[in-house]
């Protein structure tokens, strides 16, 4: 009976998936993309370009998935190693970075933000239960308990592997959209006149790109990881379209909701203002349900290619074992919020090499390899040839410092996306002889 259950977990590491295990369509990614979308998270950035950068609600949404749709759609091409390959994301970028770039630097950066994020969802569902219970119930619920059973389930879930997210993300759906339509109802007949939706800021081109700017770099570090889910789809279409749908449509939900809660309440989290707006029990349960929803969602995401992060950076450990040290560390950060509120300021260091190696990884595949790996990549990458690639390698260390001294004003991650981008771009283009691609493309059935 042991061996049965064990036989359920995905047991597939670093090797590649077998072609009669990729099944999945265009759609089964739709849905798992649009279930992560709208989370509490996501919804800091449309809310701030309303409240901070005060912008029309229009503008706010208009200016944000601008960003969001760009980043996205650079996710959705590094999303092809997975779908054609069968490789996971940061072993893929072995033959980007190099070896030891990619399990030395990448692929630890890429562990510890998942581990953060993974644990700042926990704490605020946390939170909003104990809160909930406290205020509608009268019932105190010790934090620490509540926050370990939550970590435990979204690890438990992202240990058995992809089929139990695509599986729990379909079972999700239908709360998700319920209670997004409650939000929307709530927010245009109850919240306020439709005049103040355009009544809340004066249009600035400045606010409009700062704002799109940080929702492109939000996202687009999204492209070290994509392929981790991408692993099992049907073809390279299926997972790139599946990916950019979901992501664009659940984004585009997630402003919408954003700028209409900063808008018409000043609050910057939807299932809040939409729970005290309503003054139903009733309405506030479903709500509650659906952010403890959205937050297992995400972080279903989070700890999956969490895993495969650190499964790259050390291999010895093994799909299984990685995935349940990730897992610990990340229950055990959820147990302490203080922790979790003092590594912001780690965080914003982590995302001063967090942007440059995007930068380097799309520059790269997207422009020089031409959304290809060649049979001499694939075989660095088992082989582990390619140490390091010193021009990356450079680029991202003399970035990083420069996006440590760049004034906050000056949206220092956008501004040094582009930096790295181009300064990557024009150096390795030097003296390299135009090439012709000889396939027709990857997007194929």
């Amino acid at each position: 009976m042991q061996t049965a259950k064990l036989d359920k977990l995905e047991r597939i590491g670093l090797e590649s998936v077998p072609t009669e295990l990729k099944t999945s369509n265009w759609f089964d990614y739709f849905i798992i993309q649009l279930s992560f979308s709208v989370n509490s998270g996501n919804f800091i950035v449309p809310a701030l370009a309303v409240l901070d950068g005060r912008l029309p609600i229009f503008w706010a949404i208009a200016s944000t998935f601008s960003g969001a749709a760009l980043a996205f759609l650079f996710v959705s091409l590094l999303s092809l190693p997975g779908a054609k390959y069968g490789l996971p994301a940061q072993y893929a970028i072995r033959s980007i970075l190099g070896t030891k770039v990619a399990r030395y630097l990448s692929s630890p950066i890429r562990s510890l933000t998942s581990l953060y994020w993974f644990s700042v969802q926990t704490i605020s569902g946390t939170i909003v239960i104990t809160e909930m219970a406290k205020d509608y119930f009268e019932i105190t619920l010790p934090f620490m308990p509540i926050a370990i059973i939550l970590a435990v389930i979204m690890t438990v879930l992202a240990l058995v592997g992809f089929d139990a997210v695509k599986k729990a993300t379909k079972y999700f759906m239908p709360i998700l959209i319920i209670g997004q339509i409650i939000l929307l109802y709530i927010f245009i007949k109850e919240g306020a006149p439709s005049s103040a939706i355009h009544e809340t800021g004066r249009f600035s081109a400045s606010s409009f790109f700062f704002f799109s700017s940080l929702a492109f770099v939000q996202y687009v570090s999204g492209v070290s990881a994509s392929s981790d889910v991408t692993r099992y789809a049907k073809s390279t279409r299926h997972g790139a379209i599946g990916l950019f749908a979901g992501n664009a449509i659940g984004f585009f939900m997630t402003a919408l909701l954003g700028a209409l809660s900063a808008g018409l309440t000043k609050n910057l989290n939807p299932f809040v203002s939409g729970s005290a707006l309503s003054g139903s029990m009733f309405v506030t349960i479903i709500l509650l349900v659906c952010a403890l929803v959205s937050m297992i969602s995400i972080n279903l995401s989070n700890a999956y290619t969490g895993g495969f992060s650190l499964l790259n950076a050390v291999p010895s450990l093994g799909r299984i074992r990685s995935s349940i040290v990730f897992g610990s560390f990340a229950i055990l950060l959820s147990c302490f919020p203080g922790l979790v509120e003092n590594a912001k300021e780690y965080i914003s260091y982590l995302g001063a090499l967090i942007i440059p190696i995007s930068a380097v990884i799309i520059a790269d595949f997207c422009f020089f390899k031409k959304l290809e790996l060649t049979e001499d990549d694939l075989i660095s990458i088992a082989s582990g040839s390619f140490r390091y690639n010193f021009k990356g390698l450079w680029i991202i260390l003399l970035s990083a410092v420069l996006y440590l001294f760049l004034p906050e004003k000056w949206s220092p991650g956008f501004l040094v996306f582009v930096f790295s981008f181009l300064f990557y771009f024009s150096i390795k283009s030097i003296g390299k002889s135009p090439t012709v691609s000889t396939t027709n493309h990857n997007l194929q059935q």
